[in-house]
């Protein structure tokens, strides 16, 4: 990642858009049959009734739409809270300011993310056409599509609360042992990626289970109600449906999000603006 005390604020964000919109697109196109399979899984119809393996590129059209502009958005709002907090970032309290600049910015993404993966999971679980979904989905009120916005949260603000700082204290400790303490290769920003994408997947796999069931579900359902009832009824294993796949893909993921946005951010900022 390009390092904000060496270089023009103005660029870095332009270019941290661009580059965030790219690796949105790219890494959840490519992606996009193991998230449906961690969906299914989760489905509280079980992996079979929602489809199985048949039909992964299901709903593929609205990911891909929604994927560059919530990317775009993240990064976006977290380079320019860390270019706020750069004066700090070697004091004992920089992990906290980075919790805090990715925490707001999941905020700032989540208002795009929500009604994209409302319809996306309704596809990939039915065979429902869009047009039949969408209306469904409104009709269950003018926030139907933000249905599952409070367990998003959830599941992503602390995702990013830990994702982050683990990234930044990676990059740093890394950045240290080589020769002027200069910016990180592709591939290495992205092996730190990837690292840090893996841990927290499984760490927070509980609050994903909980938010893909309550957007599946066509009843106002809430986040502890959810938790309750998938610990009753299925148990530890129940909470943790659905790991290896997300774990595999948040940790591939990481390595193609993060190397891709370090790529195409480079690009933008030496070749574009």
């Amino acid at each position: 990642m390009l390092q904000a005390d060496e270089i023009d604020s103005k660029k870095l964000l332009l270019s941290s858009l661009c580059g965030g919109g790219v690796a949105g697109l790219f890494v959840d196109v490519v992606l996009y049959p193991l998230d449906t399979i961690k969906t299914r899984l989760q489905a509280a119809q079980g992996f079979r009734k929602s489809g199985g393996f048949r039909g992964i590129y299901r709903g593929i059209a609205g990911q891909a739409i929604g994927s560059g502009p919530q990317a775009s958005l993240f990064f976006l709002t977290y380079e320019s809270l860390k270019i706020l907090c750069d004066p700090y970032a070697d004091s004992p309290y920089a992990p906290v300011m980075y919790m805090g600049s990715a925490s707001i910015a999941e905020v700032m993404a989540c208002l795009v993310r929500v009604p994209i993966e409302v319809i996306k999971q309704r596809r990939q679980t039915t065979h429902d056409t869009y047009s039949h979904i969408i209306a469904n989905v409104l009709k269950e009120g003018h926030l139907g599509l933000y249905r599952g916005f409070g367990s998003t949260l959830l599941r992503d603000l602390p995702f990013s609360a830990i994702q982050f700082p683990i990234l930044e204290f990676l990059n740093h400790q890394v950045r240290k042992h080589l020769t002027n303490n200069e910016p990180l290769k592709v591939w290495e920003y992205a092996i730190c990626g990837a690292i840090a994408g893996g841990l927290t997947a499984a760490i927070t796999t509980p609050v994903d289970v909980v938010k893909t069931r309550i957007m599946l579900s066509d009843k106002n359902l809430r986040v502890m109600e959810v938790f309750r009832n998938v610990y009753k009824k299925e148990g530890i294993e129940g909470l943790f449906r659905g790991v290896v796949p997300r774990v595999a893909w948040i940790s591939v993921g990481g390595y193609i999000f993060f190397g891709s946005y370090n790529w195409s951010q480079k690009h933008f900022y030496d070749n574009v603006f």
